[in-house]
């Protein structure tokens, strides 16, 4: 069954934005992604301390977990912005609880922590673009943003299609290595059925096999309907390094689960990063390379 989505989002509304992982960094790129948002006709309200630093965190944990308490439990905010991923959205869930209500939250890489977190509470999110991120988007990519929270048909995405059938799913998103580490955690969510839509940054071949290994090997692969892989970018292996390519890591370890299978698909780092939502019924066409979400 689907996710329950919050209600639509309309200009005027108020979101908040938080740093829930890595210290901001990048200043204009961020200030950019806050503008595209307030040129929507929508107030947009910046934590005071979004730009605090305990390390590589954006924050320590109790300041990071108090941005996400106030933005989530304030009635007057319709939806979560977050700044950027990097890493720690995990340590702020070690001991959190949503409560009630239902509101937007949008992010990718490290967010998939705060995605997956809702997903298993029943509540649908956006992987889409982080505010340091948004601005690089293309036209096309900004607006199916705004399709998909304004409540408007969002088009299908093109692919390649492995072969395999067609797959009908709820489509989890995530970061690969984000995902990984979630794996035997209460923030695991049940997997059976499921359409994994992953993507993945600045990981070399053999380090995507050892992922995409503990997927295998515990077993959570055989429960699940179909594959979505966005772009694995920045995969490389390092020069005069024996290995294979990342495309056929992901042939390697993937194409005998016999599910169907699409991969570049537009959603990753380095490039268009087209908004999907998280928990609602998808469809995943394997022979066509389609990858559609249910009205």
């Amino acid at each position: 069954m689907n996710c329950q989505m919050p209600p639509p989002l309309k200009p005027g509304d108020l979101l908040k934005v938080i740093a829930p992982s890595g210290a901001l960094r990048e200043i204009e790129a961020f200030e950019k992604g806050v503008e595209i948002w307030r040129s929507h006709g929508y107030k947009v309200e910046v934590s005071e301390s979004i730009k605090d630093r305990f390390g590589y965190l954006a924050g320590k944990d109790c300041d990071r977990t108090n941005q996400l308490f106030e933005a989530w439990n304030d009635p007057e905010c319709k939806g979560i912005l977050c700044a950027r991923g990097g890493y720690g959205s995990a340590r702020i869930l070690e001991n959190w609880t949503w409560g009630n209500g239902n509101k937007w939250l949008i992010g990718f890489s490290d967010i998939t922590c705060l995605l997956w977190s809702l997903y298993n509470q029943g509540k649908s999110s956006v992987h889409g673009a982080v505010l340091t991120t948004l601005a690089s988007e293309p036209d096309w990519s900004i607006e199916r943003l705004f399709n998909l929270v304004e409540g408007r048909r969002i088009a299908p995405l093109q692919g390649i299609g492995w072969g395999g059938g067609i797959a009908t799913g709820i489509l989890l998103p995530a970061n690969l290595t984000v995902a990984t580490h979630l794996l035997g955690t209460p923030l695991q969510p049940k997997l059976d059925g499921v359409i994994l839509a992953l993507e993945d940054v600045t990981e070399a071949p053999y380090r995507i096999d050892r992922l995409l290994t503990q997927w295998r090997l515990s077993g959570v692969l055989t429960k699940i309907s179909g594959i979505a892989l966005g772009r694995f970018s920045r995969c490389e292996a390092p020069p005069n390094i024996p290995s294979m390519n990342i495309e056929e890591v992901l042939r390697d370890r993937l194409s005998d689960l016999n599910i169907p299978i699409v991969s570049n698909l537009s959603f990753g780092h380095d490039g268009c990063n087209a908004a999907l939502p998280v928990g609602l019924l998808a469809q995943l066409d394997a022979e066509r390379g389609i990858l559609d979400i249910y009205p």
